[in-house]
């Protein structure tokens, strides 16, 4: 098993300080927030989603709730009922006890994001900026 890198080693992480391996606290780097969008401009109507229970966006100090799997606000869509990906994430869901259902996306439920969009620009969150880029969120 490869040794864990020694916090002097590793990257610099705007907005992330490293107390020990495996600890970090969340810096005030005094940044806006931007959400991701898919900016593809493609009409997900008929496309299928994961709803769940009522959940509470993470970000601190954030009051989105959300009723849908989603990325950066956005309720994430698959083009099949049955694409594995899909499917693990709503096993993921389940076994967070948010009672995951696919469903058939309307644009009534909210905007929505391609999950191949999502995951082609590196699986944005909200609240977590990538290194070197102002405008996308990752994990």
């Amino acid at each position: 098993m490869p040794e864990a890198p020694h916090p002097e080693h590793e990257p610099e992480r705007p907005g992330v300080t490293v107390l020990e391996p495996g600890v970090i606290e969340e810096a005030d780097v005094g940044i806006e927030e931007e959400l991701w969008t898919d900016g593809s401009g493609q009409d997900y109507t008929g496309w299928y989603c994961v709803g769940t229970d009522p959940f509470p966006c993470p970000a601190s100090g954030c009051n989105f709730v959300a009723n849908h799997m989603t990325a950066a606000h956005l309720i994430i869509v698959w083009p099949e009922m049955d694409e594995p990906s899909l499917l693990r994430h709503s096993a993921a869901a389940r076994d967070l006890k948010r009672n995951p259902k696919v469903m058939e996306y309307e644009p009534s439920m909210g905007p929505a994001c391609s999950y191949y969009q999502w995951e082609a620009a590196g699986h944005p969150v909200h609240a977590v900026r990538s290194e070197g880029d102002d405008s996308v969120y990752k994990s």
